[in-house]
């Protein structure tokens, strides 16, 4: 079983250009080779992390004799890559950790069916509507703060509220990071694409720019700015290496239903021209069992909400229950086309 940590410093302004023209170099970290025994060797194509994936990995070779070969990249890059090889494409799997890519990979006819049994153990909300592939994990956007630099009482109510002149200063975002274009595509689809190009503007006018989501909370728990918009897990993940102690930042949520409550979803889904479709669908099976979302919910790396019912989330999370994301569908996010197109007219990028 072949990984590589994936690669995220550097490469946030070229995400985007791969969203927009599809054009991808060498952007797929390729792993070792699988071990000369295995009788049949799945590939997977992640934009998952990569601690992660080699424990689900593992896990999976060693109850099932499969082994896995896994190829790293950022999510765009991944699926433009099943794009570009087409229908010669290696791949049996790709699993990513925002939905777009996997819409527009549906969009495309380059993924299969999921077994139905498979996709009955998460709520069907969070799959697409076609079966053509399987949430397995969700985690949501929320708003970081500094109490040393702000009152909780004065944090903004709507997402959009950040694009105002009070704010000038106050936010930080990271543009070209994967994680910020579904939320762009959640505006769009809640606002419309004038709203959400000025509420983009506006963050060009207000925001301090960073590379990844995990610059953002670093710089807000350091007091280098006041808040900063995030995935939840972000935090989490800071708040486990620093300690307590040394996270005087915090996490906020927006008012009930804001379109900044985005819940996202982390899916994963078999590709058409995959040889090895029976083993694929036994490791999609794998990630929505109790025994992996039981691992997932445990770990001190990824801490998304598992999507299978029953299985409790890491302590560190927020109960689902108070969440209010707003009534906004994996589908209704688009392929991050878009999304990525206001962002760089925005001069974001």
């Amino acid at each position: 079983m072949g990984l590589l940590r994936l690669r995220r410093s550097g490469r946030s302004d070229r995400l985007v250009q791969f969203v927009l023209t599809g054009l991808i170099g060498a952007g797929i970290s390729a792993g070792s080779a699988v071990p000369a025994q295995a009788k049949v060797a799945l590939i997977l194509y992640s934009a998952q992390h990569p601690q992660v994936v080699a424990m689900l990995t593992g896990a999976f070779e060693a109850k099932t004799g499969i082994a896995i070969r896994v190829h790293s990249g950022e999510g765009p890059e991944v699926a433009n890559q099943i794009l570009r090889e087409g229908k010669n494409s290696p791949a049996d799997l790709v699993f990513v950790e925002n939905s777009p890519e996997l819409t527009l990979l549906d969009q495309k006819h380059f993924l299969a069916p999921i077994a139905k049994a498979t996709l009955a153990l998460v709520p069907r909300a969070d799959s697409a509507a076609d079966g053509s592939w399987l949430g397995v994990l969700e985690r949501q956007n929320v708003l970081a703060w500094n109490p040393k630099l702000i009152q909780h009482a004065t944090l903004p109510k709507h997402l959009l509220d950040l694009a105002a002149p009070a704010w000038k200063g106050k936010v930080a975002i990271a543009p070209g990071d994967a994680d910020f274009l579904p939320l762009v595509g959640a505006v769009i689809h809640a606002d419309g694409k004038t709203k959400a190009l000025a509420w983009l503007k506006g963050l060009k006018r207000n925001a301090k720019i960073y590379q990844d989501d995990e610059s953002v909370v670093a710089a807000v728990n350091r007091g280098s700015v006041a808040t900063g918009i995030i995935n939840n897990y972000y935090w989490a993940r800071l708040r486990t290496e620093m300690g307590p102690a040394h996270t005087p930042s915090r996490i906020a949520h927006f008012a009930p239903g804001d379109v900044g409550n985005l819940i996202n979803v982390s899916g994963a889904g078999i590709l058409a021209s995959s040889h090895h479709r029976k083993e694929a669908q036994q490791f999609l099976a794998f990630l929505v069992s109790a025994e992996a979302q039981s691992m997932l919910a445990k770990s001190s790396v990824d801490y998304e909400y598992p999507l299978r019912p029953g299985i409790a989330p890491n302590k560190l999370l927020a109960p689902m229950d108070t969440l209010h994301p707003p009534a906004i569908a994996p589908a209704q996010l688009g392929n991050d086309r878009e999304a990525a197109r206001l962002v760089q007219q925005a001069g974001l990028i």
